[in-house]
C-alpha cells in the first residue's frame, strides 16, 4: 500500500483501539481489544451483562482511563493529560442510560449549556442550534418544559440532542433504551435510526437485536472482557462462529 492509500486510510479511521486493556484493582475488564470504527461507520456492541460492553466505551472518551494499549479518535492520541481529553470529549457525545438531565434547567437550556460553556457560543447562537436539533428529534414543543414534565423517552430525546448540539464527530450510545418502558423504546430507536442514515459515525451498546439487523454495519460481541466475534448483521445473525454467540443469541432472541 502507498502512503497516499495509507493517508487516505488514517483520514477514514475515526477510532482506532490497540492493545486496550482495563483493569478495576485485580479485576481485569478489558483484555487486549483491538478495534476500528471508519468515518461514518455504526457499530453495535453486544453481549452479557458484565462483559465490558460499557466499559469499552467509556474508555472512548476517558470516562474510564485505561492502562495499556492505545486509542485514538479523530487522530488524536487519548493519554491522560486533560487538554487531550477535553478535545476528544468535544469529538464524542455520549448518550447513557439514565438521561442525566438538569432537573433545574428547561429542556432548552439543558441543550445549550454545553455550547456555551465548552464552545463558547453566544446564547443567540447556542439557542439557535438547540432549537434547531430538538426539531430534528421531534421534540421542539417540549423546549420550555423541565424534565420531570418529560415522559422517558423525551427525556431520552432530549439527551441526544443535547449530545448533538456540541456537533460531535461520533456518538457512543450505552444502553439508551434499557432505563425506558418498552412503548417509549420505538421512538428513541427511530430518532438513533434517522442519525444513522444521515451518516453519524455511531458505536452502540445494546440488546435491540432488532435495530442492530436494520442499522449496523458490523455486529461486535463480547464476553468476559474480550471481543469474541465481530460480523455483518447477515452473517452475525444467520452463521455466528463462536458458541458463546450462539448461546447468547438463543437467549436474547429467545426473550423476544
Amino acid at each position: 500500500m502507498n502512503d497516499r492509500s495509507n493517508a487516505a486510510n488514517a483520514a477514514e479511521m475515526m477510532i482506532t483501539m490497540t492493545g486496550v486493556e482495563k483493569w478495576y484493582g485485580a479485576f481485569q475488564a478489558l483484555h487486549d481489544i483491538d478495534m476500528t470504527v471508519r468515518k461514518g461507520e455504526k457499530i453495535v456492541l453486544c453481549g452479557p451483562s458484565g462483559s465490558g460492553k460499557s466499559t469499552l466505551i467509556r474508555c472512548i472518551n476517558h470516562l474510564e482511563p485505561y492502562e495499556k494499549g492505545e486509542i485514538r479518535v479523530g487522530g488524536l492520541l487519548l493519554g491522560h493529560q486533560s487538554k487531550t481529553i477535553d478535545a476528544v470529549r468535544r469529538e464524542v457525545g455520549m448518550v447513557f442510560q439514565q438521561f442525566n438531565l438538569f432537573p433545574h434547567l428547561t429542556v432548552l437550556q439543558n441543550c445549550m449549556l454545553a455550547p456555551m460553556k465548552a464552545l463558547g457560543l453566544g446564547k443567540a447562537e447556542a439557542e439557535a442550534r438547540a432549537r434547531q436539533l430538538l426539531e430534528r428529534v421531534k421534540i421542539a414543543e417540549q423546549a420550555e418544559k423541565y424534565p420531570a414534565q418529560l415522559s422517558g423517552g423525551q427525556q431520552q430525546r432530549v439527551a441526544i440532542a443535547r449530545a448533538l448540539c456540541m456537533r460531535p464527530k461520533v456518538m457512543l450510545f450505552d444502553e439508551p433504551t434499557s432505563a425506558l418502558d418498552p412503548e417509549m423504546v420505538k421512538e428513541v430507536l427511530d430518532t438513533m435510526i434517522d442519525l444513522a442514515r444521515e451518516g453519524m459515525t455511531m458505536i452502540c451498546v445494546t440488546h435491540e437485536m432488532g435495530f442492530a439487523r436494520q442499522v449496523a454495519d458490523r455486529v461486535i460481541f463480547m464476553a468476559s472482557g474480550a471481543i469474541v466475534e465481530e460480523a455483518s448483521p447477515g452473517e452475525f445473525f444467520s452463521n455466528p462462529k463462536h458458541e458463546r454467540t450462539r448461546k447468547f443469541l438463543g437467549e436474547i432472541l429467545g426473550r423476544h
